[in-house]
């Protein structure tokens, strides 16, 4: 029976792992603590520390990504607003919880914090709280809902989900065509959409 919890382990990390929106790591944990009628306590911890150290590699290869694909003027911009996060580090925790409680996918707020460079003891310990917190709502909510496995298929593309993604592509638009540094220092929003090499 380990192995299934291994499975739970690596959909987890291979969901948040990835550097573009894909549906939330727990959609992986409910669908094989149904699946397999797994204890849903393990599920949460397990699958939680697959989704950890899935951002984790997420905010450690992100640099390299930018690095390859965009121009140096939207890596510093990026930069920057990881700069504007380091001058106040509780304010950007706080966000970053915030952030994570919220059932908002994380994909470009780690990409954003690994481009920047914003070190891993800034982000995952608030994103851990958060993930933990929202991930046991949603298994919990999961494994009471185990009875409508049928619902719960068909709503893996309802609305919400669809809004879901629409607004991570939004999210990540956003993060790259939008020139941060002339936002905040000057009010102005400024579109750059030529920010590849």
């Amino acid at each position: 029976m380990w192995w299934q919890y291994f499975l739970v382990f690596l959909g987890a990390l291979f969901f948040d792992i990835v550097p573009f929106p894909f549906p939330p790591a727990f959609t992986i944990m409910v669908f094989l603590l149904i699946l397999f009628k797994l204890n849903v306590w393990l599920v949460i911890i397990i699958g939680v520390l697959g989704s950890v150290l899935g951002r984790y590699i997420l905010l450690l290869y992100a640099p390299i990504l930018a690095n390859m694909y965009l121009k140096e003027s939207k890596n510093n911009d990026i930069q920057f607003l990881g700069d504007k996060m380091r001058e106040n580090k509780w304010k950007g925790i706080l966000i970053i919880l915030s952030y994570s409680l919220l059932p908002l996918p994380t994909t470009p707020l780690f990409l954003g914090a690994g481009i920047s460079k914003i070190k891993a003891i800034y982000v995952i310990p608030p994103f851990l709280i958060g993930k933990f917190t929202s991930d046991t709502i949603a298994l919990l909510l999961g494994a009471y809902a185990v009875d409508n496995v049928q619902a719960i298929m068909d709503q893996a593309f309802s609305l919400k989900s669809v809004a879901s993604l629409i607004l991570a592509l939004f999210l990540l638009f956003c993060l790259f065509f939008i020139d941060w540094r002339t936002l905040i220092q000057t009010k102005k929003l400024v579109w750059n959409f030529k920010i590849l090499k």
